[in-house]
């Protein structure tokens, strides 16, 4: 199978990539390598596959509505997974207009490409923010996500939206995950696993919000792989699907693993959460063991000791 990978260097991305060439699979990824974190980053998370004969990489940015035209019409893959996108819903809230450029008009430009070639099967990379702030908890696909919180959220929704117009139009198939979350190792710098380690090992201080009275449905990076592959290899028209383990943590406890995992011990500055942080992210999983047969096999505490592993390694060592 011939699979286009957006934002193919990222975090999920490149974590997808691997799996798919493990597997026997053709990849072509693109990633611009943008300064929102550090590229070096990036270039070593796809380190691994520069001379794999299956695989292809792109250094384009899909704002670029004829590059990303012309390589869609070079390769004519048979399935698109479209990770890519600006992520953070704080960072969006002072950049709403990258948010929309990125998210929406480049999004849409990838949209479009796959359809004028005929692609089978667009799988898109959604999140659990769509839900905004709401006390029907566990998250269940059917219920309403007309209120994000913050830009971000917004503009996954947009793309959500314009995803049913374009499988109206021309029939393509569909499917968005919206991802709870994720984390693990090559986890982004700009997330709370990632910045929380990085706090206890530095032994400075960490923001929590409410006294950690929140809770977050941690996903481990493999689990996530397992269902954006199954949404791969199972066209089923248009579908909005929860990625997640379904067992909330309350950062509390959370934080709590990480100092037992790292030996150092967290120092807290309590602080009201902002308007853009919703209590609580739970995902129903329901719908996705049925459509998908995804079944999260990984439990917090196992995941943040594969996390804390890959960070001394690349982190610490890699200094």
């Amino acid at each position: 199978m011939k699979i286009l990978v957006t934002g193919g260097a990222g975090f999920i991305g490149s974590s997808l990539t691997e799996a798919l060439l493990k597997r026997g699979d053709t990849v072509i990824a693109i990633d611009n390598f943008n300064d929102y974190y550090s590229p070096a980053r990036k270039w070593a998370n796809v380190a691994p596959f520069e001379n794999h004969p299956g695989y292809t990489l792109y250094t384009t940015d899909f704002r670029d509505r004829d590059a990303i035209a012309d390589i869609l019409q070079r390769h004519k893959p048979d399935a698109v997974a479209h990770l890519g996108a600006m992520g953070s819903v704080r960072y969006s809230i002072t950049h709403p207009h990258l948010y929309t450029a990125v998210n929406i008009t480049g999004s849409v430009n990838v949209l479009d490409a796959a359809q004028q070639v005929g692609v089978g099967n667009f799988v898109f990379a959604s999140t659990s923010s769509v839900y905004g702030q709401t006390d029907k908890i566990p998250f269940v696909e059917t219920q309403s996500t007309d209120l994000p919180l913050a830009p971000y959220p917004a503009t996954k929704k947009a793309m959500e939206v314009m995803g049913h117009a374009f499988h109206n139009m021309h029939g393509l198939n569909f499917t968005a995950l919206r991802f709870f979350n994720v984390y693990g190792p090559k986890g982004r710098p700009d997330m709370m696993p990632y910045i929380v380690t990085e706090k206890l090992v530095k032994r400075e201080t960490i923001t929590l919000f409410d006294n950690g009275k929140m809770r977050r449905d941690w996903t481990f990076i493999d689990d996530i792989i397992s269902g954006v592959i199954a949404a791969i290899d199972r066209p089923l028209g248009y579908e909005t699907i929860n990625l997640g383990r379904g067992e909330p943590v309350w950062m509390t406890d959370f934080i709590e693993i990480l100092e037992e995992i790292t030996g150092e011990k967290a120092i807290i500055n309590a602080v009201p959460a902002p308007a853009s942080e919703p209590k609580v992210t739970f995902a129903n999983v329901d719908k996705a063991r049925r459509l998908l047969g995804y079944n999260p096999q990984t439990s917090v505490p196992d995941g943040l000791a594969q996390f804390w592993e890959w960070y001394q390694q690349n982190v610490v060592r890699g200094k």
